[in-house]
């Protein structure tokens, strides 16, 4: 991940590098800002092979996509915007949105657009995600007709997505090249099933993109409820609007059991309170009751199988630092 910060230019330069630094790094526009005497601005670049994840922070603008602009230079692009604080204003075409912490707005580079970024205390903040067009398996004319809307995400394919975009900035650091590449085609999947389904056009994406982005979906939804007593593949499957059978046949897609990957999922939750000093007061049957294991002698030999020894061995040597 690349981190860029205006603090690091004398103040009087600052404006200008940003402008610089955006029309180098993202996309030619053109800037106007009332802070131009000493404009705070910061951004965290995550490139995932062709596609880029880009989060910044700035004191409010105004960034204006001109025609002029356009017709010298046009990477071609589709741009989901999350807004995470601030609030933000965008046009293009015929449409306008207004835009407040939690909402997301797709647009793209190949048309003029004008946008502004405004905070009211401290900076405003968005995660930006820019795929080729070109990668996403939707029509051109049925994304058109849905830029510069506003769409919550706070729920369905959006939540996903969004959750998916913070979490990518938050371990960008950790992310080898390896591992950036994998979640490039993450990337565009969430977001074309996002898209599909606000330009109605769930059809058109290929049944592949659909399966793997309902498995991260239900992924989500397990981890989300890992200490439920009645998770089970009837339970999931009821709350994703699917078949058990249709459920089983996404997992083997997968290379794995809906079984064996809540299991796991369980297993690693234990293994982490077993090695937290917070829940040192619990006994390894609490621990393992909190994540759904009632049977204590199954759980042991899960664990065992798992991670090479008995939870309570496991524990005493995390204590010593000797696992």
């Amino acid at each position: 991940m690349i981190e860029l910060r205006s603090a690091d230019v004398p103040a009087a330069e600052r404006f200008g590098w940003w402008c610089d630094l955006t029309a180098r790094q993202l996309i030619p526009t053109e800037i106007s800002s009332d802070h131009t005497a000493d404009f705070h601005a910061s951004v965290s670049l995550l490139p995932l092979g062709a596609a880029l994840v880009a989060s910044p922070r700035c004191d409010g603008m105004r960034s204006t996509r001109t025609a002029r602009l356009v017709r010298r230079s046009d990477p071609e692009l589709w741009m989901l915007t999350l807004v995470r604080t601030g609030t933000m204003w965008l046009e293009q075409g015929r449409d306008h949105a207004p835009l407040a912490a939690g909402d997301m707005v797709l647009h793209d580079t190949s048309r003029p657009f004008d946008c502004q970024i405004l905070h009211r205390a401290g900076q405003a903040r968005v995660i930006t995600l820019y795929l080729p067009q070109t990668a996403v398996p939707l029509p051109e004319r049925l994304l058109r007709a849905r830029t510069a809307r506003p769409f919550s995400s706070r729920r369905g394919p959006a939540a996903l997505l969004g959750r998916f975009l913070e979490q990518l900035m938050k371990q960008g650091p950790a992310l080898e090249p390896a591992d950036r590449a994998r979640l490039e085609t993450v990337a565009i999947d969430l977001s074309a099933v996002f898209l599909a389904t606000v330009a109605d056009a769930g059809r058109t994406v290929p049944a592949q993109t659909r399966r793997r982005a309902l498995a991260r979906q239900i992924k989500v939804f397990v981890q989300r409820h890992l200490d439920r007593p009645d998770l089970s593949p009837a339970s999931i499957a009821a709350a994703h609007h699917i078949s058990v059978r249709y459920l089983h046949h996404i997992f083997r897609q997968e290379e794995q059991t809906i079984g064996g990957y809540i299991r796991a999922q369980r297993l690693e939750r234990c293994r982490a309170d077993l090695t937290d000093g917070r829940h040192a007061g619990r006994s390894v049957t609490e621990i393992a009751a909190r994540w759904g294991f009632a049977d204590a002698a199954a759980f042991n030999r899960a664990f065992r199988s798992a991670y090479g020894m008995p939870p309570g061995e496991y524990r005493r040597h995390a204590a010593t630092g000797s696992t």
